[in-house]
């Protein structure tokens, strides 16, 4: 039973791993989108008008929406394993 909890916790630590790495591409894409706000010029932009700029903030945000969305689904994903674990754990030891 034991070799089995530690195959699982194996597995989870490795699915933990690839979705680590998937934020972190993610976040380097949500940097990189804040530089670019940063270098655009803050007198007279020309954004297409007062709706352009409107839909470039717009899309901005729902990158980092996204982002944080994501965080918060990893972070999930991995209280949701642990949680398991640790509720075999505790009834092998009952046993």
């Amino acid at each position: 039973m034991r070799n089995k909890i530690t195959k699982v916790l194996q597995h989870m630590a490795h699915t933990h791993e690839q979705m680590a790495r998937i934020l972190d591409a993610e976040r380097h894409v949500a940097v990189r989108m804040s530089q670019i706000v940063h270098d655009l010029p803050d007198a007279e932009p020309d954004f297409g008008g007062f709706s352009g700029l409107v839909e470039s903030h717009g899309q901005v945000n729902k990158n980092i929406i996204a982002y944080l969305n994501a965080l918060a689904d990893l972070e999930e994903a991995m209280a949701e394993g642990v949680g398991r674990v640790i509720k075999e754990l505790g009834g092998q030891e009952e046993e």
